[in-house]
Parts: structure tokens; C-alpha cells; sequence
């Protein structure tokens, strides 16, 4: 899941923004061949198969690699797959790795590495879960081949096996995928083109990455997360900062050469500096905000009570208390599917419609007890203005709420846990949220995933999805799907918007992209 949470807006004076060129290091930031980069969060859990947080999918892009990956046009391309062939019957399917394969400790990447990883992987993700339930086998055939055998077709394999959602189906050794899925991995050793420095990993401070000198990048021009990519620099230092508008300024001050997700009012003053370049991108590079509920307790184990959300949840509102300029947001979107993507509906939406008086009178017939309705929020970020605003309407409608300011890792600590809170706002890549195969709140329908949101029907649906064969199938399941989620309620959308990011000038080859990604810039 997204984390997305971006810091306070605290304007700096001018002497704190001098103050911080010791906090940022600047002779680290300019040394030949090295970046200095601000994420959105600080990335904590470095298995890439243990969460759905993508500060950890941006740890995970750089150390570990994918046997196939997403191009920019939404296609599944080969990376670590060389050649690949499926019988006539689409029941059995034959990889073959590409040669001169390492991971970061110097041993060969193997066939068997790759199956072990693909069985860890399959047991956390709803879509691997879906994978696996359709696997009659899955085995190495020599050092660089395996088999998997399927007990139907399964149209959407590739599609699986390459997809840029978390957990990301990465690849790692052996030794490592034995680890229980319930657990972490004790190290993270991939094959990507970048490896984790662990001498110098200083949580609450910096984290480095340095290239890798035995990745053999594909021949292919990079594509998204598809194609070659070619690393140019030799460190990558990722820096924490205490606050958004200490990023955007060092940001312009040179101290930093990029930085993730840049205040909305600070936009303005950046634009203006010549130093800095902005990217704010449309389409599937939008985000979508989301409340995520808690149906495992009071009070929104009542279906009737969050369903009186919809008339509460005001997308038009949140994004202008946000601040987000009209240029990077899209008009209140009934879609889980993300607006402007292909599939996207109003399929069972006729009532999600701004209207208190109405929700005032839902709620009393709802059975509504007067339980306190804990809101989850990241402190300063804006998704806390989000539940603001959401929160002030469920006031004035009668729900007894209780905001609760953590900072994210307490969050993701506490929803992991049935009691003790009743939502929590986040927002999400649209790579992320735009097919109900990978929709978080909807993909994990009936899964033991935090919400623990069930309709017995949905799960059916997400297989009839994956057989479909055509786009107008597909289509149409998604519609029937979203009917089912708007009486689920799985989660209630804040708003589909673009966050800027920002790079020094100076920078050659940024790949124009949500996604931070740092092979092939060079400065």
C-alpha cells in the first residue's frame, strides 16, 4: 500500500534553511557519480515480499529484479525470462533465465532460486494466492529452466508474473525464500542494479545503494520498469528528512537532487527556480486516495454504517483542503478503477452522493450505537487533511470519531491488529489501484489482509477476471465487481490527484515517472 504520506508544511525561515546544509551533507550530494534523493517515506521493511508499502517496491525496484516487468504502454515485456514457451493447450508453460545472472553475493541465479522464490511470494500476494490455487506444478528442469504446469489456462499469467503492484513478485536466492512468509528476510540480497550497503545503512538518516558491478542490463531501450537499465552512478544515498518543506528547499538550494513528492504550496516558488525541474504527470501516474476500513470491529462490522460513508466522503472538498491545484487532480471519480483508465465504471454509484442530511438519516436507521470511530492518520501528511475533512462531516452527521496522529510505521504496526482502529486514509499509485486484480481493498477481498473485508461473490468474480479473454469481458466483470465493492465497502475514495516531483536541472535521463527510478539518470 501506498504510503504516500507526505511531511509538514512547515515554511522554513531563511536561516533554517541555511541550517540544514550540515543535516543534508552537501559534499556527499556532489560527489562525482553519486545522488542524493528524498522518498517518500523512509524505507524500513526491505523484504519485498512482506508488504504492500511502496516506499518498500521503491527499495525493491533497485535491489532485487522481476522475471518480466511493466512497459510505460501497460505491457508485459521479459527481464530476467531470456525465452519462454507455452503448449497448445496453455497448461504448461517453460522459462528459461537469461544468461550471466548474479545475485549481490556472486552466486549464479538459478532456476531453483526462481521457483522458490515464485512459492514464498504466492503465499502473500492475492494474486499469487490466485496464481498458485491454478499451479499443478512448479519446478526447476536444469540450472536455467523451469516448468510450470497449470491445472486450467490461465490468460493472465504474464500479466501476474510481471506486475509492478507490492508485494512485487522479486526474485531472490534460495537460502532466502526459505524464510516463512510470516517473516522477514535476514538480508536483502537480489540481483538488481543497485545492492543495499548495510555498513552504512543509518535508520532515521540515510540509507545507501551502490551500483552493481555484475548486473548485465537487457539490451532494450528502458521502458518503465521494462527494458535495459543501465546504471550511471555509483552511489545512491537516500536521505530522511524531518519535514516536506525541508526537502523542497534543499531541494533548491542544490543540497538534494531529488525529491519524491513536493508541497503543493510550495509548487509555485519552485516553478520559478531555474535549478529545479517538476514532473507532474497524468494517467496511470495519478494517485488514488482511499479509506481503508476495519470490518473485523464496531463500528464498521455494520454494513449499513459504512455505506452511509459514501455521502460523507467529499473528493471535491479533500483535494481543495489539500491544496492540490486544479492542473493535477481529476474531478470527483466514482471508480475504484481509477478515472480515464480502461476500466473504468460508475457501475453501482448512483448513491455515493455528497448529501449529509440524507447520511444523517441512514446512520440513525443503521443501528449505530454511537461507537468512536478511530481514524488512523499519519501526523502532517496529507492524508490527515483528508480525514479532516471526512471526519468533520461524520461530526456533524452524529458518529462519535476519535483522530488519532501516528507517524506511518505505528500505523502499519496497528492495522495489523483487529481492535483498536476504525480506518485510515492512504493513497496509492494508479499502476496500483487501476484493475480490480490488483486494487488493494478489492483484490484482498476475503484475504487476511488488514480491513478483512469479505463478499464471498468478489473472489469468484477476480477469477472469472482472469479468464476473461477479451477487454469487453474484462469490462464488464469489473462492473459487476465495483456494484458488489459499493455495498462491501472495502474502502471509500478521497480523490484521484498527481503529486510533483522535483529533480535538479543538472540531471540527464530521469525517467519521466511516479515511480522513483534511478538507472540511467546521470548528471
Amino acid at each position: 500500500m501506498r504510503s504516500r504520506e507526505l511531511g509538514r508544511r512547515t515554511a522554513l525561515t531563511a536561516g533554517a534553511a541555511l541550517a540544514t546544509t550540515s543535516l543534508i551533507g552537501a559534499r556527499q550530494a556532489h560527489a562525482a557519480k553519486s545522488l542524493t534523493v528524498v522518498l517518500e517515506s523512509e524505507a524500513t521493511i526491505l523484504d519485498p515480499h512482506a508488504t504492500t508499502v511502496a516506499i518498500t517496491r521503491s527499495f525493491s525496484l533497485h535491489v532485487f529484479d522481476m522475471l518480466f516487468a511493466m512497459n510505460e504502454a501497460g505491457e508485459i515485456k521479459p527481464q530476467m525470462v531470456d525465452t519462454w514457451q507455452v503448449s497448445a493447450d496453455k497448461l504448461t508453460w517453460s522459462f528459461t533465465l537469461r544468461d550471466g545472472l548474479k545475485w549481490h553475493d556472486g552466486t549464479p541465479v538459478t532456476a531453483e532460486d526462481c521457483v522458490a522464490s515464485l512459492k514464498r511470494w504466492g503465499v502473500r500476494d492475492a494474486l499469487g494466492k490466485m496464481l498458485m490455487a491454478d499451479t499443478a506444478s512448479l519446478e526447476p528442469v536444469d540450472a536455467k529452466t523451469f516448468k510450470l504446469v497449470l491445472k486450467q489456462p490461465f490468460p493472465l499469467l504474464l500479466d501476474v508474473l510481471g506486475k509492478p503492484n507490492a508485494p512485487l513478485p522479486a526474485m531472490m536466492p534460495a537460502r532466502l525464500a526459505a524464510t516463512p512468509a510470516d517473516q522477514r528476510i535476514p538480508e536483502p540480497i537480489g540481483s538488481g542494479p543497485f545492492r543495499f550497503v548495510k555498513s552504512e545503512w543509518r535508520p532515521g538518516n540515510a540509507m545507501v545503494l551502490e551500483r552493481n558491478p555484475d548486473y548485465v542490463p537487457r539490451k532494450e531501450k528502458a521502458d518503465f520498469l521494462a527494458g535495459g537499465k543501465n546504471v550511471k552512478i555509483d552511489r545512491l544515498v537516500l536521505r530522511v528528512m524531518p519535514d516536506q518543506s525541508t526537502g523542497a528547499n534543499a531541494l533548491m538550494a542544490g543540497e538534494i537532487d531529488y525529491m519524491q513528492y513536493l508541497p503543493f504550496d510550495m509548487l509555485p516558488l519552485l516553478e520559478k527556480d531555474r535549478g529545479v525541474k517538476l514532473m507532474g504527470l497524468g494517467g496511470l501516474h495519478q494517485f488514488q486516495g482511499n479509506f481503508r476500513l476495519n470490518h473485523a470491529a464496531p463500528p464498521f462490522d455494520n454494513p449499513a454504517v459504512r455505506r452511509v460513508l459514501w455521502k460523507l466522503a467529499d473528493q471535491d472538498a479533500t483535494l481543495t483542503a489539500i491544496g492540490v491545484p486544479d492542473r493535477f487532480r481529476a474531478k470527483s471519480c466514482p471508480s475504484f478503477w481509477m478515472c480515464g483508465t480502461p476500466l473504468s465504471t460508475d457501475a453501482g454509484s448512483a448513491g455515493a452522493k455528497v448529501d449529509l442530511a440524507a447520511a444523517r438519516a441512514e446512520l440513525k436507521a443503521s443501528g449505530y450505537k454511537g461507537e468512536p470511530v478511530i481514524i488512523l492518520q499519519v501526523a502532517g501528511s496529507i492524508s490527515q487533511t483528508a480525514a479532516r475533512v471526512l471526519a468533520q462531516n461524520m461530526r456533524d452527521v452524529g458518529f462519535t470519531v476519535e483522530e488519532q496522529p501516528r507517524d506511518w510505521p505505528t500505523i502499519l504496526a496497528r492495522r495489523a491488529k483487529k481492535e483498536g482502529w476504525s480506518m485510515f486514509p492512504v493513497y496509492s499509485n494508479g499502476t496500483d489501484m487501476f484493475s480490480p486484480l490488483t486494487h488493494f481493498y478489492v483484490a484482498a477481498t476475503c484475504n487476511d489482509f488488514p480491513g478483512w473485508s469479505c463478499d464471498e461473490r468478489i473472489p469468484k468474480l477476480l477469477k472469472a477476471f482472469t479468464a476473461a479473454a477479451t477487454l469487453e469481458d474484462r469490462k464488464r466483470i469489473a462492473a459487476e465487481i465495483q456494484v458488489i465493492a459499493y455495498e462491501l465497502v472495502p474502502s471509500v475514495m478521497w480523490g484521484q490527484f498527481s503529486i510533483a516531483s522535483g529533480y535538479r536541472s543538472d540531471l540527464k535521463g530521469m525517467i519521466q515517472s511516479s515511480y522513483p527510478m534511478f538507472w540511467e539518470v546521470d548528471r
